[in-house]
């Protein structure tokens, strides 16, 4: 829980260095602004606080909607209408809200969510990657770059437990198991999986984590090493969100 306010505060510290004129500026590789980011953030963080404290009402939003994408946009939609700060502000309440909520309950209740529901101890580890994920596209928005930090353990344990459902949704059966070992800061050892495997992917926790929420191609992780064929199929395949 700390670390996820941790991630949350270093996102929102860098927004109040940034110009009102620079928030809408497109990010790299998507249609969106760094405006429409913090949107997209803030407008889930309502159907979070919805699936942790009111049993997810909310996500029946989902029948109106084809996609989970097309939700997305609504809020989108609804910060263009809003001054940055206030765009933040929204946010801030949101994100509140579902912490709160969090340390309400154990590690193991369940949590409601758009595609299966999950531990809250796993939806809170889901909160901090997407906040960090996002956080990835505003500051390569600004052409700066986000420096890794320890809370990348947390994004390694999560690339790790969705790896089943990476591999079912590639077509391919999860049935050899597969190691993550990531070196995070000051040479931290992340490491998530059996030891008793010989499929293993180790590199840079930051290289890892970057492919897993999709803001790096596999090809382009040059500093990561595949051991088996599961481990190539893992890495290839490899996605949180």
């Amino acid at each position: 829980m700390s670390d996820l306010v941790a991630e949350q505060q270093q996102l929102d510290q860098f927004l109040q260095r940034i110009t009102v004129s620079k928030w809408g500026i497109r990010l790299p590789h998507d249609e969106w602004t760094i405006r429409d980011t913090i949107s997209h953030l803030a407008h889930f963080q309502e159907y979070a606080y919805n699936a942790i404290a009111e049993d997810g009402t909310m996500l029946d939003d989902l029948d109106e909607y084809e996609s989970v994408d097309d939700l997305a946009e609504i809020g989108v939609e609804r910060g263009r209408q809003m001054r940055p700060q206030d765009v933040i502000e929204w946010w801030r309440l949101g994100r509140a809200q579902v912490v709160d909520a969090l340390s309400r309950t154990s590690a193991a209740d369940r949590v409601p969510w758009v595609y299966s529901d999950m531990s809250a101890k796993t939806f809170a580890t889901l909160q901090l990657a997407e906040v960090w994920a996002h956080g990835l596209d505003v500051y390569e928005a600004m052409e700066e770059e986000l420096e890794d930090t320890d809370r990348l353990r947390h994004v390694i344990c999560f690339a790790h437990m969705t790896l089943p459902w990476a591999f079912d949704l590639a077509g391919y059966e999860y049935t050899e198991r597969v190691r993550i070992e990531g070196i995070g800061p000051m040479y931290a050892k992340y490491v998530a999986g059996p030891d008793d495997t010989e499929q293993l992917i180790r590199g840079p926790a930051g290289e890892i984590c970057r492919v897993a929420v999709g803001r790096l191609h596999p090809d382009d992780a040059e500093n990561v090493i595949l051991k088996g064929d599961a481990a190539e199929i893992a890495f290839q395949e490899m996605r949180i969100f």
